[in-house]
């Protein structure tokens, strides 16, 4: 956000590691909750190419996390899995501001919505929409985790290519 701005919230139309740069937009961090190896880390979750990944160790839960500089609105979420190793079921959730303020160290995660991504290796889109009344994502969102609570794969392995929000 610029200086003097008066918005708290960002409109985001995509993130990938050079749209996050150009919108001034920082992510100051992205966590996950295991990596098979250093060849298919997290880095290759956000970097737009087709042809790397990010590949979790055996067993569940596994999660995604962006961490941003300022307060998001996401709207979508598009996951490309690798066929056979999609994470079937998935909480997205959020950390959002409370009254006006930006979310303390202290914040609770708040489920925004489930999805069910298809085991297939094309592009899948999602609504960000929340599943209760009681979800204002208005607001925006400082942190947001996807967790991967079943796996197509026997071993509960996830295969991402590439993790889009908008």
């Amino acid at each position: 956000m610029r200086a003097g701005s008066n918005k708290r919230s960002r409109e985001l139309s995509g993130v990938n590691e050079g749209m996050v740069v150009e919108r001034g937009l920082q992510l100051l961090k992205r966590r996950v909750s295991s990596t098979l190896d250093r060849s298919i880390g997290k880095k290759n979750l956000i970097d737009g190419s087709p042809e790397t990944c990010w590949t979790s160790a055996a067993g569940l839960p596994q999660f995604v996390e962006l961490i941003f500089s300022d307060v998001v609105t996401p709207k979508q979420l598009a996951l490309t899995f690798q066929g056979g190793f999609v994470g079937t079921r998935c909480t997205v959730y959020g950390i959002l501001p409370h009254d006006g303020e930006e979310p303390e160290n202290g914040s609770k995660w708040q489920m925004i919505v489930q999805i069910y991504p298809e085991d297939i290796n094309r592009r899948q889109t999602f609504r960000l929409t929340p599943s209760t009344d009681q979800i204002d994502l208005s607001k925006g969102v400082s942190r947001l985790k996807v967790v991967f609570e079943e796996s197509s794969d026997f071993f509960g392995r996830i295969t991402l290519y590439n993790f889009e929000l908008f």
